[in-house]
């Protein structure tokens, strides 16, 4: 029986961009709600309308954008965008002029 080990291809992120109504108190109710839901099933924010989620496989990413797909509200613009782990490690993040390294990612425990 093969092993399948975890690895930098395998392991997913998942970030959710939205553009959401907030003109009236209705709207507004739907995208905190929206928020929350994210918040709720493990996504962190990080920008206001960017969240990012962090996911052991493929099947597991799966799993969460058919939630988030089912907590999107009646009006706006959500678009989800699944990266590898080897992907997200490139990431540059840049405040003002000052480039700040990454936080390191969630540890895994591998069983045998």
């Amino acid at each position: 029986m093969e092993q399948n080990r975890l690895n930098a291809y395998h392991i997913m992120w998942l970030f959710v961009f939205f553009d959401l109504p907030v003109t009236l108190k209705k709207e507004r109710k739907a995208a905190a709600r929206f928020r929350k839901d994210l918040m709720n099933d493990g996504f962190g924010m990080m920008q206001f309308s960017v969240y990012t989620r962090h996911c052991a496989s493929k099947e597991s990413s799966e799993v969460h954008v058919k939630r988030v797909k089912g907590n999107i509200p009646e009006k706006g613009q959500v678009s989800i965008l699944q990266v590898t782990d080897k992907q997200y490690g490139e990431i540059i993040n840049v405040w003002g002029r000052k480039s700040v390294p990454l936080a390191e990612g969630p540890k895994q425990l591998e069983l045998f």
